[in-house]
C-alpha cells in the first residue's frame, strides 16, 4: 500500500530544482543567489514562486506581526534557504515556527552547504485537528490566504517557536 505525502508531488518537484541549482553552483554563494536561482528553476518548471513574502502572524485571532517567508511555491509550501558551511541549530526550529504561526501547512528547509541536504516539515497538528495556527474556514474553503509581499508594507515581521514532525533527504 502507498502512502500520499502532503503535497509530495510539489515538494518533489523543489527538490529536484534545489539539485538543479546546487549542481550548476556548488557550495559557497550567498543564500540570495541561491534563492534568486531557485525561483528561476522552479518557475521554469511551472510553479508559481513568491519571494520574501509576508505572512500575518495572529494570537487569538488578532493581528500582532507580519513574519517574511524566503519563498512559497504555488500558495501551498514554505521553501526556506540556508547557505552556511553547518546547518544552524535553529535553522529548524526556525521553519517549524513559520508553520505554526501561519496558514501553511506543508514546508522545506534547503541546506546549500558542502554537502546538501533538504528537510521536509509538516504541521501535523494543523492538518488532523485544524488548530488556531491553520487557515481559517473561508481560508481552507477557498485554497486563498491573504498575504502581502515584503515590499508591498513596512510593518516589521514576527515569529513563534515550536515543534514538527520532519522527514530529511540528502
Amino acid at each position: 500500500m502507498r502512502v500520499e505525502l502532503l503535497e509530495g508531488e510539489r515538494v518533489h518537484s523543489i527538490v529536484g530544482a534545489f539539485f538543479a541549482v546546487f549542481n550548476y553552483y556548488g557550495y559557497g554563494l550567498s543564500e540570495s543567489v541561491y534563492a534568486g536561482a531557485l525561483a528561476c528553476e522552479l518557475t521554469d518548471r511551472g510553479h508559481v514562486v513568491t519571494r520574501e513574502l509576508a505572512v500575518p502572524v495572529t494570537y487569538k485571532g488578532r493581528r500582532v506581526a507580519w513574519q517574511r517567508l524566503d519563498l512559497v511555491v504555488d500558495s501551498r509550501v514554505v521553501v526556506e534557504n540556508k547557505a552556511k558551511e553547518t546547518l544552524p541549530q535553529s535553522a529548524k526550529a526556525q521553519l517549524v515556527s513559520y508553520l505554526r504561526a501561519t496558514p501553511f501547512t506543508a514546508g522545506v528547509l534547503l541546506h546549500y552547504g558542502p554537502t546538501p541536504r533538504f528537510y521536509r516539515y509538516v504541521d501535523w497538528p494543523k492538518r488532523v485537528t485544524g488548530s488556531p495556527a491553520g487557515p481559517s474556514r473561508r481560508e481552507a474553503a477557498t485554497g486563498r490566504v491573504d498575504m502581502i509581499p515584503a515590499e508591498d508594507r513596512s510593518e516589521a515581521p514576527g515569529g513563534l517557536t515550536s515543534t514538527m514532525r520532519h522527514e530529511s533527504g540528502r
